[in-house]
Protein backbone atom coordinates (compact mmCIF):
# COMPACT_ATOMS: atom_id res chain seq x y z
CA UNK A 1 0.00 0.00 0.00
CA UNK A 2 1.43 3.39 -1.37
CA UNK A 3 1.98 5.94 1.26
CA UNK A 4 3.08 9.58 0.13
CA UNK A 5 6.56 10.50 1.07
CA UNK A 6 7.49 13.72 1.70
CA UNK A 7 9.30 15.17 -1.01
CA UNK A 8 11.38 18.27 -2.18
CA UNK A 9 12.71 19.07 -5.08
CA UNK A 10 16.58 19.91 -5.75
CA UNK A 11 17.98 21.78 -8.97
CA UNK A 12 19.17 25.32 -10.77
CA UNK A 13 15.76 27.48 -11.11
CA UNK A 14 17.07 26.86 -15.10
CA UNK A 15 16.51 22.93 -15.00
CA UNK A 16 13.20 23.55 -12.89
CA UNK A 17 11.59 25.82 -15.29
CA UNK A 18 13.22 23.66 -18.45
CA UNK A 19 12.10 20.52 -16.89
CA UNK A 20 8.77 21.04 -14.49
CA UNK A 21 5.87 22.96 -15.97
CA UNK A 22 2.32 22.42 -14.49
CA UNK A 23 1.16 19.41 -15.41
CA UNK A 24 4.59 17.26 -13.76
CA UNK A 25 4.15 19.30 -10.59
CA UNK A 26 0.55 18.08 -10.37
CA UNK A 27 1.42 14.70 -11.28
CA UNK A 28 4.14 14.42 -8.74
CA UNK A 29 1.54 15.45 -6.00
CA UNK A 30 -0.70 12.83 -6.76
CA UNK A 31 2.48 10.76 -5.41
CA UNK A 32 3.79 12.69 -2.93
CA UNK A 33 3.84 15.17 -0.35
CA UNK A 34 5.65 17.94 -2.60
CA UNK A 35 7.77 20.47 -0.33
CA UNK A 36 6.19 24.11 -1.52
CA UNK A 37 8.48 26.05 -3.54
CA UNK A 38 11.20 27.69 -3.94
CA UNK A 39 13.24 24.76 -5.12
CA UNK A 40 15.90 23.86 -3.34
CA UNK A 41 19.68 25.36 -5.13
CA UNK A 42 21.47 25.81 -2.06
CA UNK A 43 21.38 23.11 0.81
CA UNK A 44 22.88 26.04 3.33
CA UNK A 45 20.24 28.49 3.74
CA UNK A 46 18.03 27.92 6.89
CA UNK A 47 15.31 26.92 4.76
CA UNK A 48 16.61 24.10 2.96
CA UNK A 49 17.84 22.65 6.32
CA UNK A 50 14.07 23.10 7.62
CA UNK A 51 12.95 20.84 4.72
CA UNK A 52 16.03 18.60 4.23
CA UNK A 53 15.14 17.67 8.13
CA UNK A 54 11.58 16.25 7.04
CA UNK A 55 12.43 15.08 3.28
CA UNK A 56 12.61 11.60 2.72
CA UNK A 57 12.54 11.67 -1.63
CA UNK A 58 14.71 14.54 -3.06
CA UNK A 59 13.66 14.77 -7.09
CA UNK A 60 17.10 16.29 -8.32
CA UNK A 61 18.33 17.93 -11.73
CA UNK A 62 20.83 19.83 -13.47
CA UNK A 63 22.18 22.15 -10.64
CA UNK A 64 21.79 20.11 -7.51
CA UNK A 65 23.97 20.40 -4.99
CA UNK A 66 26.48 17.75 -3.50
CA UNK A 67 24.77 15.55 -1.22
CA UNK A 68 28.21 15.34 1.13
CA UNK A 69 27.98 13.70 4.57
CA UNK A 70 26.80 17.89 6.06
CA UNK A 71 23.93 17.86 4.12
CA UNK A 72 22.85 14.27 5.33
CA UNK A 73 23.46 14.99 8.31
CA UNK A 74 20.87 17.48 8.56
CA UNK A 75 18.59 15.15 6.19
CA UNK A 76 17.85 12.05 8.64
CA UNK A 77 15.15 10.67 7.05
CA UNK A 78 16.42 11.13 3.39
CA UNK A 79 15.84 7.24 2.10
CA UNK A 80 15.97 8.14 -1.66
CA UNK A 81 17.09 10.47 -4.09
CA UNK A 82 15.21 10.30 -7.86
CA UNK A 83 17.17 12.44 -10.61
CA UNK A 84 15.42 13.38 -13.77
CA UNK A 85 18.21 13.74 -15.64
CA UNK A 86 21.02 11.59 -16.57
CA UNK A 87 24.58 11.28 -14.55
CA UNK A 88 24.18 11.27 -10.67
CA UNK A 89 28.11 12.16 -10.23
CA UNK A 90 27.55 15.58 -9.82
CA UNK A 91 25.39 15.67 -6.40
CA UNK A 92 25.25 12.01 -5.59
CA UNK A 93 28.47 11.21 -3.09
CA UNK A 94 29.93 8.69 -1.30
CA UNK A 95 28.17 9.66 1.56
CA UNK A 96 24.56 8.83 -0.23
CA UNK A 97 26.12 5.32 -0.51
CA UNK A 98 27.71 4.74 3.12
CA UNK A 99 23.95 5.81 4.39
CA UNK A 100 22.50 3.23 2.25
CA UNK A 101 20.12 5.55 0.00
CA UNK A 102 18.46 4.35 -2.79
CA UNK A 103 19.25 6.06 -6.33
CA UNK A 104 17.48 6.31 -9.54
CA UNK A 105 18.28 8.09 -12.98
CA UNK A 106 16.57 8.94 -15.68
CA UNK A 107 19.12 8.31 -17.94
CA UNK A 108 17.35 5.70 -19.87
CA UNK A 109 14.82 8.33 -21.05
CA UNK A 110 17.56 10.82 -22.24
CA UNK A 111 19.55 7.86 -23.77
CA UNK A 112 16.70 7.92 -26.78
CA UNK A 113 17.20 10.88 -28.21
CA UNK A 114 20.67 10.61 -28.29
CA UNK A 115 19.67 6.99 -30.18
CA UNK A 116 17.86 8.92 -32.23
CA UNK A 117 20.34 11.63 -33.37
CA UNK A 118 23.08 8.56 -34.02
CA UNK A 119 20.56 6.46 -35.86
CA UNK A 120 19.50 9.93 -37.80
CA UNK A 121 23.55 10.61 -38.57
CA UNK A 122 24.42 7.06 -39.50
CA UNK A 123 21.80 7.20 -42.32
CA UNK A 124 22.17 10.71 -43.33
CA UNK A 125 25.87 9.96 -44.07
CA UNK A 126 25.13 7.07 -45.71
CA UNK A 127 24.23 9.29 -48.14
CA UNK A 128 26.33 11.77 -47.86
CA UNK A 129 23.52 13.91 -47.47
CA UNK A 130 25.72 17.40 -45.93
CA UNK A 131 28.26 17.37 -49.08
CA UNK A 132 25.91 16.78 -51.78
CA UNK A 133 23.83 19.73 -50.22
CA UNK A 134 26.44 21.52 -49.95
CA UNK A 135 27.25 20.69 -53.92
CA UNK A 136 23.64 21.20 -54.91
CA UNK A 137 23.71 24.97 -53.12
CA UNK A 138 26.78 25.97 -55.01
CA UNK A 139 26.46 24.49 -58.59
CA UNK A 140 22.27 24.53 -58.61
CA UNK A 141 22.33 22.05 -60.87
CA UNK A 142 20.86 18.77 -60.85
CA UNK A 143 22.37 15.53 -59.68
CA UNK A 144 22.28 11.99 -61.97
CA UNK A 145 21.46 9.35 -59.33
CA UNK A 146 22.18 6.88 -61.85
CA UNK A 147 25.39 7.44 -62.00
CA UNK A 148 26.30 8.17 -58.02
CA UNK A 149 29.61 6.14 -56.57
CA UNK A 150 28.63 2.48 -55.12
CA UNK A 151 29.80 3.82 -51.89
CA UNK A 152 26.34 6.22 -50.96
CA UNK A 153 23.40 4.86 -49.99
CA UNK A 154 23.17 2.07 -46.55
CA UNK A 155 22.54 -1.06 -48.16
CA UNK A 156 24.59 -3.39 -46.25
CA UNK A 157 26.98 -0.39 -44.63
CA UNK A 158 28.65 -1.52 -41.93
CA UNK A 159 28.12 0.37 -38.48
CA UNK A 160 30.61 -0.25 -35.97
CA UNK A 161 29.25 1.01 -32.28
CA UNK A 162 32.16 1.11 -29.04
CA UNK A 163 30.63 0.47 -26.07
CA UNK A 164 27.40 -1.59 -25.08
CA UNK A 165 26.42 1.25 -23.00
CA UNK A 166 22.88 2.30 -22.58
CA UNK A 167 22.65 4.67 -25.87
CA UNK A 168 24.89 2.37 -27.27
CA UNK A 169 22.12 -0.98 -26.72
CA UNK A 170 19.60 1.57 -27.74
CA UNK A 171 21.13 2.45 -30.94
CA UNK A 172 21.42 -0.82 -31.57
CA UNK A 173 17.57 -1.38 -31.07
CA UNK A 174 17.04 1.67 -33.38
CA UNK A 175 19.50 0.02 -36.21
CA UNK A 176 17.13 -3.52 -36.49
CA UNK A 177 14.64 -2.24 -39.38
CA UNK A 178 17.95 -1.21 -41.41
CA UNK A 179 19.66 -3.12 -44.08
CA UNK A 180 23.01 -2.94 -41.92
CA UNK A 181 25.66 -4.90 -40.33
CA UNK A 182 26.01 -3.52 -36.73
CA UNK A 183 29.75 -4.55 -35.09
CA UNK A 184 30.29 -3.49 -31.31
CA UNK A 185 33.43 -3.07 -29.16
CA UNK A 186 33.26 -3.56 -25.67
CA UNK A 187 35.45 -5.48 -23.16
CA UNK A 188 32.89 -5.67 -20.69
CA UNK A 189 30.49 -7.32 -22.66
CA UNK A 190 29.93 -11.11 -22.65
CA UNK A 191 29.65 -13.25 -25.68
CA UNK A 192 26.42 -14.75 -25.16
CA UNK A 193 24.93 -11.10 -24.13
CA UNK A 194 26.29 -9.78 -27.72
CA UNK A 195 24.49 -12.60 -29.44
CA UNK A 196 21.37 -11.51 -27.78
CA UNK A 197 21.65 -8.08 -28.66
CA UNK A 198 22.01 -9.38 -32.54
CA UNK A 199 25.25 -8.46 -33.00
CA UNK A 200 28.95 -9.02 -34.27
CA UNK A 201 31.07 -9.00 -31.03
CA UNK A 202 34.63 -7.63 -32.03
CA UNK A 203 37.85 -6.23 -31.13
CA UNK A 204 38.71 -2.34 -30.77
CA UNK A 205 41.12 -2.74 -33.72
CA UNK A 206 38.90 -4.96 -36.06
CA UNK A 207 35.55 -2.61 -34.70
CA UNK A 208 37.37 0.54 -37.03
CA UNK A 209 38.99 -1.36 -39.55
CA UNK A 210 36.05 -2.96 -40.78
CA UNK A 211 33.17 -0.49 -40.21
CA UNK A 212 31.85 2.33 -42.42
CA UNK A 213 30.99 4.31 -39.62
CA UNK A 214 31.97 4.27 -35.99
CA UNK A 215 29.92 5.90 -33.12
CA UNK A 216 31.30 6.52 -29.78
CA UNK A 217 29.33 5.81 -26.91
CA UNK A 218 31.94 5.04 -24.16
CA UNK A 219 32.04 7.16 -20.36
CA UNK A 220 34.78 9.21 -20.23
CA UNK A 221 37.16 7.24 -17.44
CA UNK A 222 40.50 7.55 -17.11
CA UNK A 223 41.65 4.24 -19.57
CA UNK A 224 39.03 5.42 -21.90
CA UNK A 225 40.85 9.35 -22.23
CA UNK A 226 42.11 9.69 -25.84
CA UNK A 227 41.05 5.59 -26.53
CA UNK A 228 40.01 6.52 -29.85
CA UNK A 229 43.56 7.27 -31.15
CA UNK A 230 45.60 8.67 -34.11
CA UNK A 231 46.67 4.96 -35.55
CA UNK A 232 42.63 3.85 -34.94
CA UNK A 233 41.50 6.76 -36.82
CA UNK A 234 44.25 6.35 -39.83
CA UNK A 235 42.77 2.28 -39.60
CA UNK A 236 39.24 3.50 -40.87
CA UNK A 237 38.30 2.80 -44.50
CA UNK A 238 38.46 5.27 -46.65
CA UNK A 239 35.70 8.37 -46.27
CA UNK A 240 34.71 6.56 -43.13
CA UNK A 241 32.32 8.40 -40.71
CA UNK A 242 33.73 8.72 -36.85
CA UNK A 243 30.52 10.23 -34.98
CA UNK A 244 30.91 11.15 -31.34
CA UNK A 245 28.01 11.83 -28.73
CA UNK A 246 29.76 10.41 -25.70
CA UNK A 247 32.61 12.63 -24.36
CA UNK A 248 35.20 14.89 -26.73
CA UNK A 249 37.94 13.62 -24.38
CA UNK A 250 37.88 10.18 -25.53
CA UNK A 251 38.54 11.07 -29.00
CA UNK A 252 41.98 12.47 -30.18
CA UNK A 253 41.02 15.80 -32.18
CA UNK A 254 44.12 16.53 -33.29
CA UNK A 255 44.32 13.53 -35.03
CA UNK A 256 40.87 13.45 -35.75
CA UNK A 257 41.33 16.92 -37.68
CA UNK A 258 44.35 15.56 -39.58
CA UNK A 259 42.60 12.35 -41.22
CA UNK A 260 39.34 15.11 -41.91
CA UNK A 261 41.59 17.90 -43.47
CA UNK A 262 43.10 15.42 -45.81
CA UNK A 263 40.22 14.00 -47.20
CA UNK A 264 40.45 10.76 -45.40
CA UNK A 265 37.67 10.58 -42.98
CA UNK A 266 34.09 12.38 -42.15
CA UNK A 267 32.98 13.21 -38.75
CA UNK A 268 29.87 13.98 -36.65
CA UNK A 269 30.56 15.70 -33.29
CA UNK A 270 28.37 16.53 -30.73
CA UNK A 271 30.91 16.79 -28.26
CA UNK A 272 34.27 18.19 -28.33
CA UNK A 273 37.15 18.57 -25.72
CA UNK A 274 36.38 21.99 -24.88
CA UNK A 275 32.63 21.58 -25.33
CA UNK A 276 32.87 24.48 -27.28
CA UNK A 277 36.17 24.83 -29.37
CA UNK A 278 38.02 27.56 -29.85
CA UNK A 279 37.49 29.71 -32.91
CA UNK A 280 40.84 28.73 -34.08
CA UNK A 281 40.40 24.94 -34.36
CA UNK A 282 40.80 22.98 -37.71
CA UNK A 283 37.77 21.01 -37.30
CA UNK A 284 35.56 24.18 -37.61
CA UNK A 285 37.34 24.36 -41.53
CA UNK A 286 37.18 20.92 -42.44
CA UNK A 287 34.31 20.12 -44.99
CA UNK A 288 33.46 16.62 -43.85
CA UNK A 289 33.40 17.64 -40.26
CA UNK A 290 29.82 18.61 -38.71
CA UNK A 291 29.97 20.03 -35.16
CA UNK A 292 26.31 20.33 -33.16
CA UNK A 293 26.36 22.07 -29.79
CA UNK A 294 25.61 19.11 -27.13
CA UNK A 295 22.16 19.05 -28.64
CA UNK A 296 21.79 15.20 -29.00
CA UNK A 297 20.60 14.60 -25.41
CA UNK A 298 17.11 15.88 -24.47
CA UNK A 299 16.29 19.53 -25.12
CA UNK A 300 12.77 21.22 -25.86
CA UNK A 301 9.93 18.95 -25.19
CA UNK A 302 12.17 15.82 -24.58
CA UNK A 303 12.86 17.28 -21.34
CA UNK A 304 8.67 15.76 -20.44
CA UNK A 305 10.27 12.38 -20.65
CA UNK A 306 12.64 12.96 -18.07
CA UNK A 307 10.07 14.50 -15.59
CA UNK A 308 7.58 11.41 -16.55
CA UNK A 309 10.43 8.56 -15.24
CA UNK A 310 11.02 10.91 -12.04
CA UNK A 311 7.12 10.92 -11.73
CA UNK A 312 6.64 7.38 -12.20
CA UNK A 313 9.79 6.33 -10.00
CA UNK A 314 8.38 8.15 -7.15
CA UNK A 315 5.48 6.74 -7.60
CA UNK A 316 6.85 2.81 -7.70
CA UNK A 317 8.99 4.03 -4.36
CA UNK A 318 6.33 4.96 -2.40
CA UNK A 319 4.16 2.12 -3.25
CA UNK A 320 6.90 -0.09 -2.13
CA UNK A 321 7.91 -1.78 -5.33
CA UNK A 322 11.28 -0.39 -5.93
CA UNK A 323 13.19 1.76 -8.94
CA UNK A 324 12.84 0.40 -12.74
CA UNK A 325 15.93 2.47 -12.93
CA UNK A 326 18.13 2.25 -10.31
CA UNK A 327 21.64 3.53 -10.05
CA UNK A 328 23.89 1.36 -8.47
CA UNK A 329 27.19 1.33 -6.30
CA UNK A 330 28.89 -0.73 -7.82
CA UNK A 331 27.83 0.14 -11.28
CA UNK A 332 28.63 4.01 -11.19
CA UNK A 333 32.54 3.34 -12.44
CA UNK A 334 31.50 2.37 -15.84
CA UNK A 335 28.30 4.45 -16.29
CA UNK A 336 28.82 8.35 -18.20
Amino acid sequence: MSHRPKTALAMSPEAAAAVLDPGVLAALREVCDLAPGPILDDFTTERARAVLREVEVLVTGWGCPPLDAAVLDVAPRLRAVVHAAGTVRGHVTEACWDRGIEVSSAAAANALPVAEYTVAMILLTGKRVLERAREFRATRSGDDWLVSPRDVGNFGRTVGLLSASMIGRRVVELLRPYDLRVLLHDPYLAAEDAAALGVEAVGIGELFARSDVVSVHTPLLPETHGLVSGALIDSMPPGAVLINTARGAVVDQDALAEAAAGGRVRAVLDVTDPEVLPAGHPLWDCDDVLITPHLAGSQGNELRRLADSAVAEVGRWAAGVGFAHPVRRERLAFLA
